[in-house]
């Protein structure tokens, strides 16, 4: 694939502006920049979304108009999307089913057991969407996408929400793609992720390209200071002490039972977060991280009233509109649909979690449009959101940018409590510094803030204590600095830091491997 002079404007915004950028076969290419800098426009005229207004697209040595995905795929492109493609409604089977011609549709089901179980990703073909994890989800892109047995799969941030131990995984896959010399482009933020995969690397900065290096010869910082035109600070965090501090959240034998008995159950979890303190929650998808943020936030209330105590009121039974009015905010990991609506402007998505009588949006029961339109500037000056205009809808925001919204629009609020999930996914390495240290400002200022991660760099970066939850249930809480990331991970597997001395990890994970084997024997 060449693409020469590509162009592309929407109104009065170049998003792309005159790029070039040549795919080999068997090579593993990236492509960079921060969040706005076109990088998903530019791939979307590639898979057939978006038509560029001018240059050139050669396929294979011949030039090309790719008029629309479908026709993409015939060519033999296929494409991951950082946004979810599927239909809630249907079973992974069905969505697989909807993109592929007739004449892959024979045997389905198995050769979905088939791809999955080969590339690490394991799926059930007859699950229904809307009961699975983000991991999940992506999985069902991924593996949608190598069913198409495409010569240039687009990959737009595929790891963003899977666990370092399914990320090597996905990567073996792709590296053995290229040694069947497929073209692999690949999107994404996590540079020491880029640094193995990738022989060369084209950076976009504000639409326009920047330059093209081998990634192999730089290293994180260098690749940041590229992609977003300076040095991109560390995180400052000073350690506080705890001790003797009030309790902000007390949980006490939290269990809940998944709606529909899918998800994960959540077992006699308990916990105490104190005022102005960062505890993070580690752990592998799926493993009860929905069902915890469904009963922090308030969006599944629990039967015992007493199992969630904040600022001492038991709000356990009660919805997250009370939970709200009495001084909690809540960030979502999935921000198209469930943190933010797409159709609505970014003033009136501000409105889904401010609009009472106390939050200054109102005026004697009535919005106050132009208070609304100063909080608006504020948020977005605050977190750098970039975009066309002001109040644009949030579909219009590239996926950083929407998620540096969702996150600012609730530490604008300045919250007692803060629950957040994922909070840095997807977006790129200077905004997910600046989201980590405005959480870290916050918390210093007397907020409580609980962050369920998947990121142990992120963890290690911002977290005052850490737990992991694992299968439902929620280990002990430890320091930060009392604990090793791989001791984190091994809780993330399932294991007890206080078991027997003479176990090393290293015979821990063979272990593992071993029971995995025996199964796939089974």
């Amino acid at each position: 694939m060449q693409a020469r002079g590509i162009v592309k404007r929407f109104g009065s915004l170049t998003a792309n502006d005159y790029i070039d950028l040549s795919l080999f076969p068997g090579e593993i290419h990236a492509l960079l920049g921060e969040n706005g800098a076109g990088k998903s426009t530019f791939v979307k005229m590639l898979y057939g979304s978006l038509r560029p207004d001018e240059g050139m697209l050669s396929w294979k040595g011949a030039e090309v108009s790719i008029k629309n995905p479908a026709m993409a795929r015939q060519l033999g492109i296929g494409m991951v999307f950082q946004h979810f493609s599927l239909f809630e409604a249907l079973t992974v089977e069905e969505n697989i089913l909807l993109a592929l011609p007739p004449l892959q549709a024979k045997n389905l089901r198995q050769r979905i057991k088939t791809v999955s179980a080969d590339y690490g990703l394991p799926l059930d073909p007859t699950a229904t969407i809307a009961d699975l994890s983000v991991g999940e989800r992506q999985r069902v892109e991924i593996v949608r996408c190598l069913l198409q047995e495409p010569d240039l799969i687009i990959m737009d941030e595929p790891t963003s929400v899977l666990t370092p131990q399914e990320a090597d995984e996905l990567f073996l896959v792709l590296e053995k793609l290229a040694s069947e010399h497929k073209s692999i482009l690949y999107i994404s933020h996590r540079l020491d992720e880029v640094k193995r995969l990738c022989q060369r690397a084209t950076i976009l900065r504000h639409g326009k390209l920047i330059s093209e290096c081998d990634p192999r010869q730089e290293n994180a910082k260098t690749l940041a200071a590229m992609m977003v035109g300076s040095e991109v600070a560390d995180v400052r965090r000073v350690p506080q002490d705890l001790h003797g501090v009030k309790k902000c959240l007390v949980v006490r034998a939290l269990n809940l039972e998944p709606e529909l008995n899918t998800g994960t159950a959540l077992v006699d979890v308990s916990f105490d977060v104190a005022r102005g303190e960062i505890l993070c929650i580690a752990g592998i998808a799926g493993n009860g991280q929905a069902e915890l943020f469904g009963a922090l936030s308030g969006e599944t209330p629990v039967s015992d009233v007493g199992s969630i105590v904040f600022e001492g009121w038991p709000c356990g039974a009660d919805g997250i509109s009370e939970r709200r009015r009495r001084g909690a905010a809540f960030v979502p990991e999935e921000r198209n649909g469930h943190g933010a609506l797409a159709g609505l402007k970014l003033s009136k998505n501000i409105l889904l979690s401010w609009n009472n009588p106390n939050d200054g949006t109102t005026k004697k029961g009535v919005i106050d449009r132009m208070a609304l339109a100063r909080l608006e500037g504020a948020i977005t000056e605050a977190f750098d959101v970039r975009m066309a205009h002001p109040d644009v809808e949030a579909g219009a925001l590239s996926g950083g940018n929407l998620q540096k919204f969702v996150m600012g629009r609730e530490v604008k609020r300045k919250p007692k409590l803060l629950v957040v999930s994922q909070p840095t996914w997807g977006v790129d390495a200077g905004a997910a510094s600046l989201i980590r240290q405005k959480l870290v400002d916050l918390s210093r200022s007397g907020t409580t803030i609980i962050v369920i991660s998947q990121d142990l760099d992120e963890i290690f970066e911002i977290a005052d204590q850490v737990a992991v939850i694992s299968e439902g249930h929620m280990s002990d809480v430890y320091p930060i600095d009392e604990v090793t990331r791989e001791q984190v991970g091994l809780l993330m597997g399932g294991m007890d830091l206080n078991g027997p001395p003479e176990v090393t990890a290293a015979e821990m994970a063979q272990s593992l491997m071993r029971d995995r084997e025996t199964e796939d024997a089974v």
